[in-house]
C-alpha cells in the first residue's frame, strides 16, 4: 500500500462517486476484475480536468472505456478524445460503452500498439492520460511530449507499483524487475526533463503530473 489502509479507506469514502452509465460501467468492470481508475485517482482527475477544462484529450490504455467516458464527462464541451487499446477483447466493450453512454461519436478509438499508433498522430493535445502498460511509458514518452501542447497536462497512472518502486531493483521479483527499472527511468526523465514540471503524487497507486511549460529558460 502505497499509504496506510485505514487513511486510504477514509479517503476513499469522502469521494462522491459516478451516477448513471458511469457507475454502471464501474460496478461492472469491477465484476469481471478489470482495471480502472481508482476511486482517489479519479478525484484527482475530476479536479484536474475542473480545473484545465481540456478541448483535446489523448488516453493510452482504453480497457472497457470507462475513464474515457469519465474524462468526457468532466471536460470542456465540446470536447475531443482519442484513446489507443491494444487487448482485442476489451475493444468491443469500449465501444459497446461508448454506444450506451451515447458518445460513440465524441471518442475515437484506435486499435493496435501505441507505438505504432502515437507516430501516426499530429493534432497537439491539452491533455493527455498515461494508463497502459507500464514497462512502456519511457518508451511512450518522446512522442508523448510531441503530442502535448504548450501549457497542457500528462497525467500518468501507477508510477509507484504498490511501494515496490522504492525498493532495490533486487527485492523485487525477477519477473518485475524490467518494469521496476524503466519505471525509475520514467520518472526521473518527467522530474528532470526542462520541457516539464512533474510532482509525483501518492494517490491511489501512485500519480504523476507533468505540466508542459510555454517558454523553456
Amino acid at each position: 500500500m502505497i499509504i496506510e489502509e485505514r487513511m486510504g479507506s477514509f479517503l476513499r469514502s469522502l469521494e462522491e462517486g459516478n451516477t448513471g452509465i458511469l457507475a454502471e460501467i464501474e460496478q461492472e468492470a469491477k465484476r469481471e476484475r478489470v482495471p480502472i481508475i481508482r476511486p482517489e485517482t479519479q478525484g484527482l482527475l475530476r479536479l484536474l480536468l475542473d480545473m484545465k477544462r481540456p478541448a483535446s484529450i489523448l488516453e493510452i490504455g482504453t480497457a472497457v472505456g470507462f475513464s474515457a467516458l469519465f474524462m468526457l464527462e468532466h471536460s470542456k464541451e465540446p470536447c475531443r478524445i482519442v484513446t489507443i487499446e491494444n487487448y482485442k477483447k476489451r475493444i468491443p466493450i469500449a465501444r459497446e460503452n461508448f454506444r450506451r453512454a451515447g458518445k460513440k461519436d465524441q471518442i475515437h478509438l484506435m486499435e493496435g500498439d501505441a507505438m505504432e499508433l502515437l507516430p501516426t498522430l499530429t493534432k497537439p493535445f491539452d491533455f493527455i492520460f498515461l494508463d497502459a502498460a507500464k514497462g512502456q511509458y519511457i518508451h511512450f514518452l518522446p512522442e508523448l511530449l510531441r503530442l502535448l501542447e504548450a501549457g497542457g497536462t500528462l497525467v500518468s497512472d501507477n508510477v509507484l507499483q504498490e511501494g515496490d518502486i522504492l525498493e532495490s531493483r533486487f527485492a523485487v521479483t525477477r519477473r518485475n524487475r524490467t518494469i521496476h527499472k524503466r519505471m525509475r527511468e520514467y520518472l526521473y526523465e518527467l522530474t528532470h526533463n526542462p520541457q516539464l514540471v512533474t510532482s509525483v503524487l501518492p494517490v491511489g497507486d501512485g500519480v504523476t503530473v507533468s505540466s508542459r511549460k510555454k517558454e523553456i529558460t
